[in-house]
């Protein structure tokens, strides 16, 4: 299945690109989609526990949780936010 990667913020900053298309077996663990987002952009290791994913517009803790993805299901990488 492909679904398209959206990044926010800082992630958008590290990655150098605001959206892009990845193949992922499903269902897939959420660290496992992370580790699969690190390898792409190692970069983003310095948000690690401090990032969120959303899918499907449902934030999803990274962690043991399984994702089910279907083609172009959007999943966001959702960093700290900061301001007022």
């Amino acid at each position: 299945m492909f679904s398209v990667l959206c990044y926010f913020a800082r992630s958008r900053e590290l990655t150098e690109v605001k959206e892009e298309e990845v193949t992922v077996a499903t269902p897939i663990k959420s660290q496992d989609l992370w580790t699969l987002l690190l390898q792409r952009h190692p970069r983003l290791s310095v948000l690690q526990g401090h990032v969120i994913l959303a899918v499907r517009q449902q934030y999803v803790a990274i962690g043991d949780q399984s994702v089910f993805l279907g083609d172009g299901d959007e999943v966001a990488v959702i960093p700290p936010l900061s301001g007022g």
